[in-house]
C-alpha cells in the first residue's frame, strides 16, 4: 500500500526558514521510495527575515506559508487544513525556521513553546502511534510533542543537547551519516546540517532516516492486518 506522508515545512532558506537542502532531500527520497506527499506550514508572519548573502536582518515582513511555497512549488496548504488520519507519518525538516517560526527555541530555549497548530498536528501524529521524522534542530522540539523522556539527536552541540536535556528529553550524539530511534514513540531524528559538512553528509542521514519512517509505517499496517 502506498505510503501517505506529511511534511512541515517552515519558510525557505536556512537562517529564517526551512533548510532547502534539507527539505529537498526528505522530498526526494520520499518520492525515489514511492510515498505521496502533500506538504504544510503554518500560516503565519515569519519571526525575521535575513539576507542570505550577508547573514544581516532584513527590514520586511514575510509569511511562512508564502516562503515554504517556494520550495514545494507551490503544492502546499495551510497546515489547518492538515487532516492527520490521511496521514501514515510526519516529517520535519530542519533549518532555524523550526526554532523561530515552528517555535521559539532559538531565542528561549528550553523555555521555548511551539507554534500552535504545528503542536496540535505533531501531538495528533503521537497519540496515533504513528511514525514522526524530525531532522537537524526540529528534534529540540520532541520533549514539547512527547513529553519528558523521549529520546533524539541533534548531533553532538552541547547547548541545544543541554537545552533538551532541560526540557526533559534525553539526547543521544549522533555522527551525521546515522540516526537515532525512540523505538517506544516511533520517533525517529538525524543530524544533517547541526553536523554535516555537505549535501552528500546530509543526505546520508536524511536517506536513513526515509527509509526508517517508512519502514515503520510499514510495521504499523502489518500489526493492523495481523
Amino acid at each position: 500500500m502506498t505510503k501517505k506522508v506529511a511534511v512541515i515545512l517552515s519558510g525557505c532558506g536556512v537562517y529564517d526558514g526551512a533548510e532547502i537542502h534539507e527539505s529537498v532531500l526528505t522530498l526526494l527520497r520520499l518520492d525515489q521510495r514511492g510515498a505521496l506527499v502533500k506538504c504544510f506550514a503554518p500560516n503565519i508572519p515569519q519571526h525575521h527575515v535575513v539576507n542570505h548573502l550577508t547573514g544581516e536582518e532584513m527590514p520586511e515582513a514575510r509569511n511562512v506559508l508564502v516562503e515554504s511555497a517556494r520550495i514545494a512549488r507551490g503544492a502546499i496548504e495551510d497546515i489547518r487544513e492538515a487532516d492527520v488520519t490521511e496521514f501514515d507519518a510526519l516529517i520535519i525538516p530542519g533549518g532555524f525556521g523550526a526554532a523561530k517560526n515552528l517555535s521559539n527555541f532559538a531565542t528561549q530555549g528550553a523555555s521555548c513553546k511551539v507554534q500552535a497548530e504545528v503542536l496540535a498536528m505533531a501531538e495528533a501524529f503521537a497519540a496515533a502511534g504513528k511514525p514522526v521524522g524530525l531532522i537537524c534542530v526540529s528534534p529540540a522540539l520532541a520533549a514539547k510533542i512527547y513529553g519528558p523522556g523521549v529520546t533524539c539527536t541533534i548531533g553532538n552541540d552541547v547547548d541545544t543537547a543541554a537545552a533538551i536535556t532541560r526540557m526533559g528529553g534525553t539526547h543521544q550524539d549522533c555522527e551525521v551519516t546515522d540516526i537515532v530511534e525512540d523505538k517506544d514513540r516511533k520517533l525517529v531524528s538525524t543530524p544533517a546540517y547541526m553536523v554535516a559538512k555537505s549535501i552528500g553528509d546530509a543526505a546520508s542521514g536524511i536517506n536513513k532516516l526515509v527509509d526508517r519512517v517508512l519502514e515503520l509505517v510499514q510495521e504499523n499496517e502489518e500489526r493492523a492486518s495481523a
